[in-house]
């Protein structure tokens, strides 16, 4: 809202410094800092309505060193992570940009779907929450539609023929105007790692004969509810001790900031010889604003936690996260950046497999770890969850720059 107002003002009124307001690294760095102060500020205030309504985590006994002592802490924080992400965008972010529009029904999405999962765990008395089908379906249901939204709006456009001699031509002659490269719809994505990087989905199809490019939806979409689905709930499992998912997140969402900017510029993006996706650059500001929700909410949630961001904001978190890849073309690097979720995911798949496995092969079900996810295998095996935690941060730090050294090591 406030990005329109300064528009205004500088357009029409001409008031001196209201142009500030054009720069996303403005507007991003604005973004963060009050969503810093909203986390930890009001982020206070909402811990404190959580108790006065008894919204208290449940403990089930997992024989897990300093559990008994979580139990009442207050849940469903990720509205402070959702208030403090959405109240900056709102007042910052070009609201118009079709990128921001998808990442606020996301939140707003997801949000909902953990929320109802954390009302029935805490007032249903339900430790099982919403059923899983239910989950899934909602969480296919926001991949549709921004599957949907990416593939058929016209404002999702990406140019990957931006030589740079081009691009300073285009500015200065223009004759070369013309022949300068143009926008276009794709489902082009970046493969990592490798020289002339760009993988079509719609490739796919090419066995189908001439016109399999209009069909690319039906390969698109369902990529798009997967990564959504399997992120989300990825997320959602590496919540387990006090700091991990939001510290973790936070060191991925840098990652996928440092993405976003780049590939909406296009001065940086023909430097790096990377897609180049116009409009994109605005989902800086989003992002900015997520961090600092992120950050600000660790004040509260590093150990010894005094709230949990529950399904409301592990569920939010992961959908983002999502989108965000997705929408940057950066969703193989997702294993990658987000390594912390598809290991701590993979292990539970892994004990669970191998359980049912053995059980029908030996007639007695054996398990790879002491107990899955992952962190609790280290917390069985004595390490303090705090040390667990700083652990999974590193390693997430360490997978982080290396995605982000992609952008060059090809």
């Amino acid at each position: 809202m406030l990005y329109y107002l300064f528009q205004y003002l500088d357009k029409v009124m001409d008031v001196p410094g209201a142009g500030v307001f054009q720069y996303i690294t403005f507007r991003s760095s604005l973004a963060l800092l009050l969503s810093l102060l909203l986390s930890t500020i009001y982020g206070k205030r909402i811990i404190s309505f959580l108790s006065r309504q008894q919204v208290g985590e449940t403990v089930r006994e997992l024989g897990l060193a300093g559990q008994n002592e979580k139990a009442g802490t207050p849940t469903m924080g990720g509205i402070i992570i959702i208030f403090a992400t959405l109240v900056p965008v709102m007042l910052f972010a070009k609201l118009h940009n079709i990128y921001i529009v998808l990442l606020i029904v996301t939140t707003l999405w997801m949000g909902v779907i953990g929320f109802i999962d954390d009302y029935i765990k805490i007032f249903k008395k339900d430790k099982q929450g919403l059923k899983g089908i239910f989950k899934v379906f909602g969480q296919v249901g926001l991949g549709i539609i921004v599957g949907s939204v990416l593939y058929f709006s016209p404002a999702v456009t990406v140019r990957t023929d931006t030589g740079k001699s081009d691009v300073f031509k285009a500015i200065t002659t223009e004759n070369v105007i013309k022949q300068a490269p143009v926008e276009e719809k794709s489902t082009a994505t970046t493969i990592p790692f490798f020289k002339n990087n760009e993988f079509d989905y719609a490739e796919v199809l090419a066995w189908t004969g001439e016109g399999y490019e209009k069909w690319a939806w039906l390969i698109f979409i369902p990529v798009v509810v997967f990564i959504i689905t399997a992120v989300s709930n990825g997320a959602n499992l590496t919540d387990g001790i006090d700091g991990l998912a939001a510290g973790t997140s936070a060191v991925s969402v840098f990652a996928l900031m440092i993405f976003t900017f780049v590939s909406g510029n296009i001065i940086f993006s023909n430097y790096l010889n990377i897609m180049y996706i116009p409009n994109s650059g605005e989902m800086t500001v989003f992002i900015a604003s997520f961090l600092g929700a992120l950050i600000g909410f660790l004040w509260y949630n590093s150990y010894p936690a005094s709230v949990f961001m529950g399904d409301t904001g592990s569920l939010t978190i992961g959908g983002i996260i999502a989108v965000l890849a997705i929408a940057v073309r950066k969703e193989m690097l997702i294993p990658l950046f987000c390594g912390i979720f598809l290991v701590e995911n993979f292990s539970v798949v892994l004990q669970v497999s191998y359980f049912k496995y053995t059980k029908k092969r030996f007639g007695e079900g054996r398990r790879i770890f002491l107990m899955a996810p992952l962190h609790h295998h280290y917390q069985k095996k004595g390490y303090h969850e705090s040390k667990i935690v700083t652990r999974f941060w590193v390693v997430a730090i360490m997978l982080a720059i290396l995605s982000i050294v992609t952008l060059k090591l090809r």
